[in-house]
């Protein structure tokens, strides 16, 4: 029998049968990871953070696609569930009481949001479902990595699965069985890795360890991964920053007069890409994987990350890999 590992809480925002999601769930059962799913029924892509208020939403036991997924439960424990819902919902629902309905007993490591079919670099931060659910999941206190496949056709998908399994694995290696800061139960605020604004020049706290700041903000939900592996992955890292691009010519009209219609498609005709430092496009031109630290919080909220300390964990690396991450 596999070795036990801590509990992963997955979601996507493709739906619960997209490819994507079904290789992965494939991948992390055969590595051994205990596995939670509460995934939406069907899909909400570029949702961002929607959330559903005072609506009722059905989840339903999958349990058909354990069977058609060729799942052991018995050689590692695995729990499909749907939630007509966002994928944010799918992370309220599960971390404020409904993983422990659903499944007595299992409390996170971590979550796993994705793999999306289609990239989330640069802007897609605002829109991206994935993103949204693995920050909504932070915003509860639990570690959190949103993976991405950077095209819309499936074909060449298991580069982004190998690549979200290693990550997976990298991560748990340091984390604690379980989200110690699941539920944000002692509403820490001197934790020395907030923001100073608009005290000026308080880094002493962290400067003393920075990787290990850097190690609990991801481990207390402060700061989420964002991972994007292209399709010819050659099989590098790269820890990135958000990169500068736009879409040109996305937009189809049709009719005319009040029957006129506006479209916004998947795949822009064009993408401008302006080159940055340690950008995540830059890094997936490339051919890298990007892996993107990023601060669950808004910019300007009491519990953003001290942008120096975020510069300091781009700019320290192991082989592409964040050295907090590693290093401990």
């Amino acid at each position: 029998m596999t070795k036990r590992r801590g509990w992963l809480l997955l979601t996507n925002d493709d739906g619960i049968e997209a490819v994507g999601f079904r290789l992965l769930v494939q991948a992390l059962h055969k590595a051994g990871f205990p596995l939670a799913v509460l995934a939406p029924s069907s899909n909400h892509s570029a949702t961002g953070m929607r959330i559903n208020l005072m609506k009722p939403m059905t989840f339903r036991s999958r349990v058909d696609l354990v069977n058609d997924w060729g799942l052991d439960p018995h050689a590692c424990p695995v729990h499909l569930y749907e939630l007509d819902g966002t994928p944010c919902d799918t992370m309220i629902v599960a971390l404020d009481g409904g993983l422990q309905r659903l499944v007595p007993g299992a409390v996170p490591q971590m979550v796993v949001s994705g793999i999306n079919l289609g990239p989330n670099l640069s802007q897609d931060a605002y829109h991206s479902g994935t993103m949204g659910a693995a920050r909504e999941a932070g915003l509860y206190g639990v570690p959190a990595l949103a993976s991405s496949f950077t095209m819309f056709d499936p074909e060449g998908m298991e580069t982004a699965v190998d690549a979200t399994v290693k990550a997976v694995e990298m991560i748990c290696k340091r984390l604690p069985a379980v989200a110690a800061n699941l539920g944000r139960p002692h509403g820490k605020m001197d934790t020395g890795y907030f923001t100073a604004w608009p005290t000026p020049n308080n880094d002493a706290q962290w400067l003393k360890n920075p990787e290990q700041a850097l190690f609990e903000a991801f481990s207390n939900g402060d700061l989420m991964l964002n991972l994007n592996t292209p399709p010819h992955w050659n099989g590098a890292w790269a820890c990135t920053r958000l990169g500068v691009r736009w879409y040109r010519n996305a937009v189809r009209f049709e009719g005319v007069g009040e029957s006129e219609t506006a479209t916004f498609t998947i795949g822009a005709a064009s993408v401008d890409h302006s080159p940055v430092l340690l950008g995540d496009c830059d890094a997936v031109e490339e051919g890298k994987a990007s892996l993107s630290p990023l601060s669950v919080w808004p910019q300007s909220h009491p519990f953003a990350l001290d942008e120096d300390l975020l510069a300091h964990g781009l700019e320290h690396t192991v082989d592409g890999w964040p050295a907090w991450l590693i290093q401990g």
